[in-house]
């Protein structure tokens, strides 16, 4: 058997995604992501928010450039299309993710970053879309980003591929905070838990609709969010939440 590249850890109803490729800085090999994809699969519906994290001083480098050379064509479709696939499993989890960066995030690790719900950087980690500095540009890394930072800012950061700090990735929209590497697992923990006293339910049902209306003209959005806020409405938790907040009591969620 090969070394385990990928590893989940569950404490209670907080799930831990470790990217353990710490040797070759965390690249995004066919293996790692197809293992990425499988590890989301098995995160027990118990869990209420999933951290995604990594081994070593660097978050991820992206692709594995040694297994990029000489390949066919369709080696390279699957390549990216399994990326694409991790991207999109990351976003349809129910639980909400979270981004622990510890370090450098750079192409498909930016784009995979940009890809969690939320992140939390270290304030020695910094990001970049190098790609245009190898004739590879990023294109697939452009997807999540281009959304989290805005037009401008990600073709600054596309054409140039020069690499921003964590402070400017806050600022950017990029990442959510940063705070010095002795504090990190506390701020992560600390956004955890303030996720962790809702509905689950809620929460998931909120993930799933703000994705669907993120990028679409705003009559479209509210064709989308109308009838699922009203269905929520309904809900059990709903009604429990409301009625808890007119009693002036804590609610007592379904899924508790």
């Amino acid at each position: 058997m090969g070394q385990v590249q990928v590893r989940l850890d569950v404490y209670g109803p907080i799930a831990t995604i470790t990217l353990a490729r710490p040797e070759k800085r965390n690249a995004l090999s066919l293996e790692l992501m197809r293992s990425v994809i499988g590890t989301l699969e098995r995160v027990p519906p118990v869990v209420g928010v999933v951290i995604m994290a990594a081994e070593g001083k660097v978050f991820s480098a992206g692709h594995d450039l040694s297994e990029m050379i000489d390949r066919p064509d369709d080696y390279y479709a699957e390549l990216f299309d399994t990326c694409g696939q991790m991207m999109k499993a990351v976003r349809d989890l129910p639980q909400p993710v979270i981004a622990k960066v510890q370090g450098a995030a750079t192409a498909a690790g930016c784009q995979l970053v940009a890809s969690c719900d939320l992140a939390i950087a270290a304030d020695t980690a910094w990001f970049a879309t190098p790609g245009v500095k190898i004739g590879l540009f990023c294109h697939t890394p452009m997807v999540p980003v281009s959304r989290a930072v805005g037009h401008k800012r990600a073709m600054q950061m596309l054409l140039t591929g020069e690499p921003i700090d964590a402070a400017t990735a806050v600022e950017w929209g990029l990442v959510n905070a940063a705070v010095a590497p002795e504090e990190l697992d506390a701020a992560v923990m600390e956004m955890a838990d303030k996720i962790l006293v809702y509905s689950k339910s809620t929460i998931a049902l909120g993930k799933s609709t703000y994705y669907a209306q993120a990028e679409l003209p705003e009559d479209a959005a509210y064709e989308i969010v109308t009838p699922v806020m009203a269905s929520n409405a309904a809900s059990v938790d709903a009604q429990e939440g409301m009625g808890a907040f007119l009693d002036k009591r804590d609610p007592q969620w379904s899924d508790r």
